[in-house]
């Protein structure tokens, strides 16, 4: 059968091995090791948000578990790009699976000037967008929320790479398909969705909220619908591919995600639970495959909306 997958793009097309990534922030830069499986068995490896000059992140407590799902408040807590390049882009230029880096600007220009230092390095196959992140003091959601911003992010990206670009949204809006529209007119190649779930939690006991910044982003299970729910509507309103995100746990969740319309799919807080899960979906994935007589995965993607 055939796992293989394409992300077509306006500078060429990303193919991937199978469809199954990791999600950023869940697999750091993909070196630490641990992971318990071949990182090259994945189809693509998103790394940790990475942008201009090193973050700190956010105070302690940064995760809680909740029902179903976590949450997170890192606070993109990176080295800066420049020591990306310099130390990590040449391990991953000897890699055969594709790393994605994702990043984020506290300014439309600064986006653009973090990914003029990814363009053109090798080990760098293609750039996700962060205009998402819920736990960014400046930039990330607050560029993803309104259509016009979101737009503008993405044309100083795409101006300045030759990459592939992916726009990854974020949830916390009030029309999805909205912002969709403007990012893929202002030249995105393809949107990842989604995103977590802006979210909280108190500690009864200390009558204080648990998470050090306060607010958090939700992922896990527990978001699961309504990330199908934007994929499925964001699939019929925008002629690009799209990464389906959250809450994927096993091959048929990820099956579901290309029944509603993306080509491929990230793998996040399962990993917290079971470091193996990408693999474990990409195994559950083959084996759907097999049981259905599904010979190709592509004949999958959209066939929820009854376009296969």
């Amino acid at each position: 059968m055939n796992l293989r997958v394409e992300l077509p793009g306006r500078k060429g097309s990303l193919t991937l091995a199978n469809p199954v990534m990791t999600a950023s922030g869940t697999f750091s830069f993909g070196l630490d090791g641990g992971h318990g499986f071949d990182l090259q068995e994945l189809g693509a490896l998103v790394t940790k948000t990475v942008t201009l000059h090193p973050r700190a992140g956010s105070p302690q407590t940064r995760t809680a578990e909740t029902p179903a799902g976590m949450l997170n408040a890192i606070g993109i807590q990176n080295p800066g790009v420049e020591t990306v390049v310099r130390d990590f882009a040449p391990k991953w230029a000897r890699w055969r699976t594709p790393v994605i880096v994702s990043i984020l600007g506290a300014t439309i220009e600064e986006y653009g000037e973090v990914v003029a230092r990814l363009d053109g390095v090798d080990g760098v196959s293609a750039i996700e967008v962060n205009i998402s992140s819920p736990n960014a003091r400046r930039g990330g959601m607050e560029f993803g929320q309104e259509p016009d911003a979101a737009a503008a992010v993405t044309r100083a990206v795409v101006r300045a790479t030759a990459l592939p670009v992916i726009v990854k949204l974020t949830p916390n809006v009030t029309d999805i398909v909205a912002v969709a529209r403007a990012v893929v007119d202002a030249g995105a190649d393809a949107l990842c969705l989604i995103n977590t779930l802006q979210a909280m939690a108190i500690d009864a006991r200390s009558r204080r909220p648990v998470i050090g910044s306060v607010f958090a982003g939700l992922s896990g299970p527990a978001i699961k619908p309504v990330a199908l729910r934007m994929v499925y509507q964001v699939a019929g309103a925008v002629d690009a591919p799209i990464v389906g995100c959250g809450g994927i746990m096993t091959g048929e969740d990820a099956v579901e995600f290309l029944l509603a319309g993306a080509t491929a799919v990230q793998v996040g807080t399962a990993t917290f639970v079971n470091p193996r899960a990408p693999l474990d979906v990409i195994e559950g994935l083959g084996r759907y495959l097999e049981d259905e007589g599904v010979e190709d995965v592509r004949e999958l993607v959209g066939a929820a909306r009854g376009e296969r």
